[in-house]
């Protein structure tokens, strides 16, 4: 999948596209903050390769390393299917279920499960408040930047607070593959069972079904 997902960081005179670095905020003391293992709220997803906007409401639980996205319905984009994605990364698989039909595929996770948090020996590069004055919303800026390396293949911007994500960027051979914002974050998981797939999914096909019909 996945997914880390994530978003352009730099503008070009090198400040954070999310606001201005906070000049007197000084590099953290110790390792990177841990961030919540399960949270539901919804993300923009950007990929570079369509220019594709997709936004869903995602249930995500690190503890059990599955994620449970839901497409929100977007009236201006005709011919378009809408699905719901379940990761289960300790069975390895993905579900994808039709949201209209409910028909269901099945098919076989490829990339290892990769959590939504900072690494441990992650680089960090700043720290800044998102918007302007008045804004109170704190976050730090870290990568996998490392001297033997020229560019950084992921960016993570992390809430100071509460270490909630706000944003992630992966790139590959220098130019950006996935975005993903994250909005309107809550603790926990309201209802577990999202993550368990409806009865269609006992015959699901082998193959991933196409997202547009027409």
């Amino acid at each position: 999948m996945m997914h880390r997902v994530l978003l352009v960081f730099m503008a070009a005179a090198g400040v954070s596209v999310l606001g201005l670095p906070r000049l007197e905020a000084s590099p953290p003391g110790g390792e990177p903050c841990a961030a919540p293992l399960q949270w539901e709220g919804r993300w923009v997803m950007y990929d570079h390769s369509t220019g594709r906007n997709s936004r869903a409401a995602v249930s995500y639980d690190g503890l059990n390393q599955r994620i449970r996205v839901l497409q929100q319905h977007k009236k201006h984009t005709p011919c378009q299917r809408f699905f719901e994605y379940i990761y289960l990364y300790q069975s390895m698989v993905m579900f994808q279920i039709d949201q209209k039909t409910k028909d269901c595929s099945k098919i076989a996770l490829t990339e290892d499960w990769d959590p939504f948090d900072i690494p441990a020996n992650s680089t960090f590069e700043e720290q800044y408040f998102i918007g302007g004055p008045g804004d109170d919303v704190e976050v730090q800026e870290w990568s996998d930047r490392k001297p033997a390396r020229q560019h950084e293949t992921w960016v993570g911007v992390y809430t100071l607070k509460d270490c909630y994500p706000v944003q992630e960027t992966y790139t590959r051979n220098s130019s950006v593959t996935t975005s993903t914002r994250f909005l309107n974050l809550q603790l926990g998981i309201s209802d577990p069972d999202v993550f368990t797939p409806p009865t269609t999914c006992q015959s699901a096909r082998p193959e991933r079904m196409l997202e547009l019909e027409c």
